[in-house]
């Protein structure tokens, strides 16, 4: 086809191409984790900040562990004793069978002899039982990261006592800083153009990173004159130079 007539063609399609859609909105974290400590105790050390950032695993605070590591101590005492015990069992057991073999011993004595085996296995059992139970409520006096995430908020000192069943604010709030929303709200109308998963742009004071939507609301936020408004999530890539924070404004790209 000659270019005189291929340009009018290509001049009308781009002419009809839809244009993206640009929302405002502004960053939030994808989700909060609230770290709530499981046992009553003294906090005996913090070793976070809000802002910082740490990795899976990191200690972010700790609470006086004596008595969980004496209940500890005193738990495995009882298993190395019930092992003990569970080998004298298992000993006299074996000597009774011999003793019946031969004819020495009644049967009623075999069978206490087997019977005192259970028991002392049994209550090998219980003392491991124990000993595990008292290992968790030691490990329960600290908080580590489940992730690698930023400290959103911190409200323990040292010293500060919590009772687990009365923690206005949670200790530590972790959030996730490797993706971020770009949250904006839209009509109803505008919400059903959209479907998760899209591909979707949003624009950090010039700077563009690609993303794609993560979710569209459900519950309506408010209702305007335009009609109920809702939440629109866009998803994206962060790294930690990025320095970026929940509130800041941005511009979202939707095709």
């Amino acid at each position: 086809m000659p270019f005189w007539l291929l340009a009018p063609l290509l001049l009308l399609i781009s002419v009809q191409a839809p244009a993206a859609t640009e929302l405002k909105g502004w960053l939030e974290w994808v989700h909060e984790i609230e770290m709530r400590v499981l046992e009553n105790g003294v906090v005996e050390e913090v070793t976070v900040s809000a802002g910082q950032r740490v990795k899976q695993g990191e200690l972010l605070l700790r609470m006086d562990q004596r008595e969980a590591r004496a209940k500890l101590l005193e738990a495995r005492a009882r298993v190395a004793r019930a092992q003990v015990a569970g080998e004298q069992a298992q000993r006299e057991r074996a000597r009774a069978q011999e003793l019946f073999d031969r004819g020495l011993i009644a049967t009623e004595e075999l069978k206490d002899a087997e019977l005192k085996q259970v028991a002392a296995v049994a209550e090998l059992e219980a003392a491991k039982a124990v000993e595990a139970s008292n290992l968790v409520a030691l490990e329960r006096t600290e908080l580590r990261a489940p992730f690698d995430g930023i400290v959103v908020a911190r409200h323990a000192w040292k010293g500060e006592v919590i009772y687990k069943t009365l923690q206005q604010n949670p200790p530590i709030i972790l959030a996730p800083d490797g993706r971020m929303l770009a949250r904006a709200l839209v009509t109803a109308n505008v919400l059903r153009r959209f479907r998760p998963g899209q591909s979707a742009r949003v624009n950090l004071s010039g700077v563009v990173r690609e993303g794609s939507i993560y979710s569209l609301g459900v519950q309506s936020v408010r209702v305007e004159l335009e009609g109920a408004v809702y939440y629109l999530d866009v998803i994206f890539d962060v790294t930690p130079d990025d320095g970026l924070r929940p509130s800041e404004t941005v511009r979202i790209l939707v095709p």
